[in-house]
């Protein structure tokens, strides 16, 4: 995997690149669609393709090995052809469980001990088991193991957290230099620089990271409870140390507002629930401002849900209709709303991407945000 810089913005860090990957190019800045147990909740892959235009998406490891496990996923021949998507998949660690799913977990030092949400079997997530378990599911980017510290940890809980994050790292790029891919593509592995919201720990982290020489990094433990400006700062503190030519990916977030302060910070990857998951609630991303499609206002409105939308439903369907769909908890309500929320995304990462090139980044970004503000 190799990642190209295009251009970056001349009043911020803002970048455009391209990753090239085995299973297709990506452009840079970029959102993943997230496809936890292999789908994304009530889209499909042609939907992903066609209206949401995703470029890559991204599942998650823990859940992957609980159902429908490595046996299954090695006998499909890897989750690209298990899930009929012939386009770059990320897989996350399992890292994020351990901070998620702290009831049903231990920490120690071998690694991470699991009680399954799903029928309380026990399961032991090891650096190297996390690695044969991301083999087998053939995933384009591997996620290193680490712990997400949470937001609010003191400083010693933080810098032990960090310790043992730094050493499951050093296990897991052995590990991942000593084994081989299962279905003859290549697979890249990122390391997670961790570090809660202490800057020299952050920076210690960084450092770490860089040192492993891998193709790609991630920022984690971050958006779990910490202020957004102190998540901005963090994120400037760790990318005046990781490379300009490895591609850097915020884990799990955020909003549109998120995704634009970090990509005028220097970030080039995102994921998050957030698109699909507040679409299933009634709230629609615009470019006009953010809609709640419960509301009584709608229930005769029959123009589009998007005049200009990014995808063909924005023009196929009404704002009443949509409405209806969900005041009768039709299950066809959920579908429109999160291809069209995913779409939105993909959109606004294409247009951080043009305004990166043309040199108006900033610009773009202050008069965008003044649309974010507006509720309906």
């Amino acid at each position: 995997m190799t990642f190209e810089l295009i251009a970056q913005d001349p009043k911020t860090k803002a970048r455009a690149g391209v990753l090239h990957t085995d299973h297709g190019d990506i452009c840079t800045p970029i959102f993943m669609p997230v496809g936890t147990d292999g789908t994304v909740k009530a889209v499909n892959q042609t939907q992903l393709k066609e209206d949401v235009k995703a470029q890559i998406i991204l599942g998650n490891t823990y859940h992957l090995y609980l159902r429908p496990g490595c046996d299954v996923l090695r006998k499909a021949g890897g989750l690209h052809k298990f899930i009929s998507w012939d386009r770059p998949i990320l897989t996350d660690s399992g890292g994020y469980q351990v901070f998620s799913l702290a009831k049903i977990r231990k920490i120690k030092e071998e690694g991470v001990t699991f009680h399954s949400h799903i029928d309380g079997s026990k399961h032991l997530f090891t650096p190297e088991s996390v690695i044969d378990t991301e083999r087998a599911i053939g995933s384009d980017i591997m996620m290193a193991l680490d712990e997400c510290c949470p937001g609010d940890a003191d400083y010693n809980y933080a810098r032990k957290s960090l310790g043992l994050t730094k050493r499951w790292l050093e296990r897991g790029v052995k590990h991942y230099r000593e084994t081989e891919p299962l279905y003859g593509y290549h697979q890249s592995y990122f390391p997670i620089v961790q570090g809660c919201t202490y800057p020299e720990l952050r920076r210690d982290s960084a450092r770490h990271v860089v040192d492993q020489d891998c193709e790609g990094y991630a920022i984690g433990g971050l958006a779990v409870g910490e202020p957004a400006e102190v998540m901005y700062e963090m994120i400037e503190v760790v990318n005046e140390i990781l490379p300009q030519d490895r591609p850097r990916y915020l884990m799990g977030v955020g909003t549109p507002e998120n995704l634009l302060e970090a990509i005028e910070r220097g970030v080039d990857m995102f994921d998050c629930v957030m698109p699909t998951r507040v679409g299933r609630n009634a709230r629609l991303y615009t470019k006009e401002g953010r809609l709640n499609m419960r509301n009584r206002k709608w229930a005769d409105d029959f123009s589009p849900l998007e005049e200009n939308g990014a995808c063909s439903m924005d023009r196929q369907y009404s704002k009443a209709y949509l409405r209806h769909l969900f005041m009768a908890d039709e299950i066809l309500a959920l579908e429109i709303a999160s291809v069209h929320n995913l779409s939105y995304y993909l959109w606004l990462m294409g247009e951080a991407r043009r305004h990166i090139i043309e040199g108006d980044y900033a610009a773009w970004k202050a008069s965008t945000l003044a649309t974010f503000n507006e509720q309906d």
